[in-house]
C-alpha cells in the first residue's frame, strides 16, 4: 500500500502532529509519504492533512482534488467542507449550531447585539477571524476581506471553557482535545500565516457533545448522500451555549488537526486501519 500525506509548500511534512500516524502506518507495513498538494500524485489513497494555504487558491485546489483518484475525504466532501456556509444547512436540518448569518461581499452586514465574531466563509486556521463589539470596526473588517463572510454571536463561554474537539475516524469516536481561546477583541494574530497558534490538551468529552458529534456526522453524511463511514476523518468542534448545552461551532472534514500530540498512541493505530480499510 501507498499512501500520500497532502501538505502545502510551507509546510512540506506538515507540523509534526502526524509523526504518531506515519511511525504507525510504516510500521504496519505502508509505504507513506508527504507531498504538497498541486503535483501530480500516485498513491492508493491521497489523505488531506496540511493543505492549509488551499484557501487563497481555493479554485485550483478543488481541481488537483479533482484529478486525485483516491481521495480521502472525497472531493465531494471536500467542496461543501470548504465553505462554513454548511452551517446554514445543518442548522435547517435541526442541528444545535452557533447562530450563524452568512454575508455575501457588497452587502451590508447586519451585526448582533454584545460580542460578535466576522470571519471569511471560506478560511482555514482562524485566519481572518475577529471579534468585535463596535459595528463600525467589525463592518471595516468585512469589508477588507472582500470575500463572503460569517457572523456568529461570540459565545462567552468560550473565555472560561474553549472549545472540545471530538475526532472521528471511518464514522466512530476516536478522542477529544481541548482548545483554549484565540479571539481577543479584534484580529486572531497569525505567526505561520497558515494558522492561529491554538493551546490544545487532551479532554474527556460530556455525553451530550458527544451525542451533537454523532448527529452532525449523521446530517452531514445525509446531505452528501453518503455514510457517514465514508468520512475517513471528521473533526467536530463544539461550544457551551447560553443555557450550558453544546453548540455546533465547526464540522472539519477537509484538513483538520486531529491531535495525535495529545493523545495515546492508539489513536494513530485507530486512523491507520481506517486508511488500510478504505485501501482494501
Amino acid at each position: 500500500m501507498r499512501v500520500v500525506l497532502a501538505s502545502c509548500a510551507a509546510l512540506p511534512r506538515g507540523d509534526g502532529d502526524e509523526d504518531a500516524l506515519v511511525d504507525v502506518l510504516r510500521r504496519e507495513g505502508v509505504d507513506v509519504v508527504w507531498q504538497p498538494w498541486g503535483e501530480d500524485v500516485h498513491a492508493d489513497l491521497v489523505v488531506l492533512r496540511a493543505t492549509w494555504d488551499y484557501t487563497d487558491r481555493l479554485d485550483e485546489f478543488l481541481a488537483w482534488c479533482d484529478r486525485v483518484p483516491a481521495l480521502a475525504n472525497p472531493v465531494a466532501v471536500v467542496r461543501w467542507n470548504t465553505d462554513k456556509s454548511y452551517l446554514v444547512e445543518l442548522a435547517a436540518r435541526g442541528v444545535a449550531v452557533v447562530p450563524t448569518a452568512v454575508v455575501e461581499p457588497g452587502s451590508e452586514p447586519a451585526f448582533p447585539d454584545g460580542e460578535f465574531v466576522v470571519k471569511p466563509a471560506i478560511g482555514a486556521g482562524s485566519r481572518g477571524a475577529a471579534r468585535f463589539t463596535d459595528h463600525a470596526a467589525a463592518r471595516a473588517h468585512f469589508e477588507a476581506l472582500g470575500v463572503k463572510a460569517l457572523v456568529q454571536p461570540y459565545q462567552s463561554s468560550v473565555d472560561a471553557h474553549g472549545e472540545t474537539a471530538l475526532v472521528f475516524f471511518a464514522g466512530e469516536y476516536s478522542h477529544s482535545f481541548h482548545k483554549g481561546p484565540m479571539l481577543a477583541q479584534g484580529l486572531a494574530e497569525s505567526e505561520s500565516g497558515l494558522y492561529v497558534e491554538e493551546e490544545l490538551r487532551g479532554i474527556e468529552p460530556k455525553p451530550a457533545q458527544i451525542s451533537l458529534a454523532n448527529q452532525v456526522l449523521d446530517v452531514a453524511a445525509d446531505l452528501l448522500s453518503l455514510s457517514r463511514k465514508d468520512f475517513l476523518y471528521a473533526r467536530v468542534d463544539v461550544v457551551e451555549g447560553p443555557d450550558g448545552e453544546p453548540l455546533l461551532l465547526e464540522l472539519e472534514l477537509t484538513e483538520p488537526t486531529l491531535g495525535f500530540k495529545h493523545t495515546g498512541e492508539e489513536a494513530a493505530s485507530r486512523l491507520s486501519a481506517a486508511i488500510q480499510a478504505a485501501i482494501s
